[in-house]
């Protein structure tokens, strides 16, 4: 939204239910390294530092659960170029994931794709809080 106000609020993002036992899948387009916005102050204090505005290719995630503490994170490609620059300093060696090469063949391709593809597998633990609130409208974006 800062970067397009005009974008609805949904704009390149999901919202996932996970399943009763908490596993959750989805399908999305492998994330790739993006600059951030580096036309104004930002960008002169990095030109003035002699640094770049990339970040790594990495994928973000709110998860929420009613009686768990909300976690924000994200989950860095581990074979993403940027990884040792991030520009803002956020990559760390436990938010690193491997995206597995697949083939079109696999049996566990899921319906609709075609050709290769990759996974990815995430776990994520929610500490028992109140913060969490009750479960969000899936209509709506975290």
């Amino acid at each position: 939204a800062v970067q397009r106000p005009e974008a609805e609020e949904d704009h390149l993002r999901g919202r996932y239910l996970s399943r009763e036992d908490g596993t959750y899948a989805f399908i999305a387009v492998r994330p790739v390294p993006y600059p951030i916005p580096d036309d104004g102050p930002v960008g002169r204090m990095l030109a003035a530092s002699g640094r770049h505005p990339w970040r790594p290719a990495h994928i973000h995630m709110i998860v929420r659960a009613s009686g768990y503490k909300t976690v924000t994170t994200h989950v860095f490609d581990a074979t993403s170029d940027y990884l040792d620059s991030d520009t803002v300093f956020a990559v760390k060696p436990s938010l690193l994931r491997t995206f597995v090469e697949r083939s079109p063949d696999d049996p566990e391709r899921p319906i609709g794709l075609d050709g290769p593809w990759v996974s990815l597998e995430n776990d994520i633990v929610l500490a028992r809080g109140e913060d969490g609130g009750e479960p969000v409208d899936p209509g709506r974006t975290a």
